[in-house]
């Protein structure tokens, strides 16, 4: 009986260690979304449902699917942005920045930061320059990125929404604030600007928030010879960051299998570097054809609900093979024209039903990730 007894209490302490270590294992790993068109959509009266139709608080379906960390993005000054832009989401001024980290932050989750050195959107087609620094040159820019980005973080602190994350620049595989800091990610030339801005942009965000962890994020996820090159430049230039930031979505980076090569290739190249999928989404509503872009649909699972169910599926299924992946971001989970007066259409890559408001099944497959 007693050494029953020992069994029981061995096997119990074999349990707990286990436990403890997936415990452990599950806090490395970061959930979310960039959910920064939120407030806007609920002050028109966006109407948020869970799978089966019933009325929820997004952010309490959020921390049920095990999401941990939302990601914010920060425009310069939005309203000097063109219309289009304005409607399509422009409008992440640093008062509706630090509004919406205090709801994040209220409802128990973490934040990440990410700094669009622009008005508008900026991605590997535009990189437009803020026109508060229009008339700086290459000896000043660098310094312009570093007071802003200075003054924004001092500001978020004293509010009491410090970051916990923050991405220095938004897509820069082409680097950023055109045409200073442009570069052509497959060559060598070219680099000493935009080098320049992001060590100010980190120094800043050293400076300001200590503990915070800074990404470096590009776009290229499909190509490795870019990616490669790009971050090599990173490591050349010895600057002081701490993940890498990839986006990834299949109609523009290839398939699933294509960027597990490229997380490999990572994890050998730069084994000190964690990497974060920052971006990535598919389609519950598409019909395949392209919109004039490069979008190319030919190896993409079907634009409907259940194809991006299988999608998130087979993307969170091929993140956990890789040890150095530690994040995952879904980009617009909250996109929802549900109970908008006159809202039309819609990107249809969100993770609730633009016709109904109803959470899709993309959403709860996202959890497996943690």
């Amino acid at each position: 009986m007693k050494r029953f007894a020992q069994l029981i209490l061995s096997l119990m302490g074999l349990a707990l260690v286990a436990t403890t270590s997936l415990t452990a294992t599950a806090a490395k790993r970061w959930l979310g979304g960039d959910i920064s068109m939120l407030p806007a959509l609920q002050q028109r009266g966006a109407q948020y449902a869970d799978i089966v139709g019933r009325s929820v608080d997004p952010y309490a379906l959020f921390k049920q699917q095990g999401w941990n960390m939302m990601r914010v993005r920060l425009f310069v000054e939005p309203a000097r942005a063109n219309s289009q832009h304005r409607d399509e989401g422009v409008c992440q001024d640093l008062p509706y920045v630090i509004d919406l980290c205090r709801d994040i932050k209220r409802h128990g989750f973490k934040v990440m930061l990410d700094f669009h050195y622009s008005d508008t959107w900026a991605d590997p087609a535009k990189q437009y320059m803020p026109q508060r620094w229009q008339g700086v040159d290459e000896r000043t820019v660098a310094d312009s990125v570093y007071h802003y980005t200075r003054e924004t973080l001092l500001a978020m602190k004293s509010a009491g929404v410090v970051p916990d994350m923050i991405q220095v620049g938004n897509e820069i595989t082409n680097g950023m604030v055109w045409p200073l800091g442009r570069v052509d990610p497959s060559t060598d030339d070219g680099w000493d600007t935009l080098l320049a801005m992001l060590h100010q942009g980190v120094k800043a965000c050293r400076e300001v928030c200590p503990k915070a962890k800074l990404i470096i994020h590009t776009e290229k996820a499909g190509v490795w010879p870019i990616t490669c090159n790009y971050y090599d430049h990173m490591e050349q230039a010895r600057l002081d960051y701490d993940i890498i930031g990839l986006s990834y979505y299949p109609m523009w980076h290839g398939t699933i299998s294509n960027l597990g090569a490229t997380l490999d290739s990572l994890a050998v190249r730069f084994p000190s570097k964690p990497v974060m999928i920052v971006e990535a989404a598919y389609y519950y509503l598409h019909d395949g054809r392209s919109w004039g872009g490069d979008e190319d649909f030919s190896q993409c699972p079907p634009g409907t609900i259940d194809g991006q169910r299988q999608f998130t599926h087979d993307l969170v299924a091929e993140l956990r093979r890789h040890k150095n992946v530690t994040g995952l971001f879904w980009w617009y989970p909250e996109e929802n024209n549900y109970g908008i007066a006159g809202a039309r259409g819609g990107l249809n890559r969100g993770l609730f039903n633009n016709r109904n408001g109803h959470a899709l099944p993309a959403l709860y497959e996202l959890r497996h990730f943690r």
